[in-house]
């Protein structure tokens, strides 16, 4: 009598995202839809305090807003970074005074720190993207996967001022990119180190 080796087959099991390792979601139900409720209003409430930590320059004002944009899209994930941030612009839209102003309103959507705020959106995207691939257990793939999402804020924002607020090329950049450079820098590696860190930690 012969027999049949069985086969055994392993699946790795899907990168959770450092949001889901805090809070884990349960599939379906009220509970599920709750969970993603609260977590979408932290991270507005996050923003919106980010935002008030400004520094006023001509144009655009320099905030904590694209490390805050940046770690909720590595904690969150893809779609409920990019859906925060969504949800971030449309409280602000409605009147909700969420930005780096006093007032809320569509003048920030459609002025010179629109570009920015739009890039926010793919920013926290893609940055949720490659974390959800595993880049936010690692520091350096991690200030990679950030440095993506400045690139993409600050490319947004050079390109809106440059051509949607007709301020030139050159204007543009010396206004929009050279003074966020150094700041951008310093957000990554703050970010790129704390975030891993605290996964690990949770992992744990």
């Amino acid at each position: 009598m012969s027999t049949t080796p069985t086969a055994t087959t392993f699946v790795a099991s899907p990168h959770r995202s450092l949001a889901a390792i805090a809070w884990p979601a349960r599939v379906g139900g009220a509970s599920a839809a709750l969970r993603a409720i609260l977590l979408v209003a932290l991270g507005t409430a996050l923003l919106t305090l980010s935002a008030k930590v400004n520094i006023p320059l001509p144009f655009v004002p320099m905030t904590l807003q694209t490390l805050v944009v940046l770690m909720i899209g590595a904690a969150y994930g893809a779609r409920l970074g990019a859906a925060t941030l969504l949800a971030y612009l449309a409280e602000g839209a409605i009147g909700l005074p969420v930005f780096a102003g006093p007032v809320g309103g569509i003048a920030p959507l459609v002025g010179p720190t629109a570009g920015y705020l739009a890039g926010f959106v793919g920013a926290a995207f893609i940055v949720g993207w490659l974390a959800e691939r595993g880049w936010d257990g690692s520091v350096p793939r991690l200030f990679v996967a950030m440095a993506i999402g400045h690139i993409v804020i600050l490319g947004l924002g050079f390109a809106w001022l440059a051509f949607g607020a007709h301020l030139g090329v050159e204007k543009a950049w010396l206004v929009g990119v050279v003074p966020f450079v150094a700041a951008s820098l310093v957000k990554n590696a703050l970010g790129a180190a704390l975030l891993p860190a605290l996964r690990h930690s949770l992992d744990r």
